[in-house]
């Protein structure tokens, strides 16, 4: 799987709810930062993240763009989906990966189009 169809399966998988199959994706040792958390290092900590922790219910990620490197990834798009509050949530991301030599995620960076200033 090349860096596109990896970044794209994420997605896929995130959307489906298969945290097993998502965190699969990662580097034992990765990291993941997200405005309001901590880092999360490990797949340990994503897959508690995901089945604990997101705020999120369910949703659809649109991806609007993707540009690969060689060793990573920036990715634009939308989300639309319920929180598990039953609000519902609508907004812009934007994502950045880096990847292992064997091809997982190395980290993720993730970035909310939402008013803070």
């Amino acid at each position: 799987m090349n860096g596109e169809q990896r970044v794209r399966r994420y997605y896929e998988l995130v959307d489906a709810g298969d945290v097993t199959g998502l965190v699969g994706l990662f580097d034992h040792d990765a990291v993941y930062r997200r405005p309001g958390y901590d880092p999360l290092v490990g797949r340990a900590q994503l897959e508690s993240f995901y089945r604990e922790h997101r705020v999120i219910k369910e949703g659809v990620h649109t991806v609007s763009t993707i540009l690969v490197h060689e060793d990573g990834a920036a990715v634009h798009g939308t989300f639309e989906g319920t929180l598990h509050d039953e609000r519902s949530v609508s907004l812009r991301f934007a994502d950045f990966f880096t990847f292992s030599e064997s091809g997982t995620f190395r980290s993720r960076d993730t970035f909310f189009f939402a008013p803070m200033v």
